[in-house]
């Protein structure tokens, strides 16, 4: 596999340090190319954290409340005499007294 530089600056480094000796200029350019993919990650990091924190402020108002459902319980009249359990939303109980 090839390394290349991808960014810029580190083309300009690159050239710039260059030497003739080409063992040295491997590892360079080997050090360049390990840094500039710990320089990318950290910046795609940082800016996705970034825009998912501005995300959050903008549509925090839109997220609806948390609510606890309504659980109630009647007795039954079946045979084995355990008794009815159900969980329901509190809005389903708000519909049915509105009717």
């Amino acid at each position: 596999m090839m390394s290349t530089l991808k960014l810029n600056e580190f083309k300009a480094l690159y050239k710039a340090w260059k030497t003739k000796i080409p063992w040295v200029d491997h590892l360079l350019l080997g050090l360049f190319v390990w840094l500039e993919s710990k320089l990318i990650d950290n910046r795609v990091r940082v800016e996705l954290d970034e825009a998912i924190k501005e995300w959050e402020t903008l549509h925090e108002a839109d997220l609806p409340d948390m609510v606890s459902p309504i659980y109630t319980e009647k007795p039954s009249d079946t045979s084995t005499k355990l008794p009815e359990m159900r969980l329901t939303a509190p809005w389903i109980t708000d519909i049915k007294k509105k009717k």
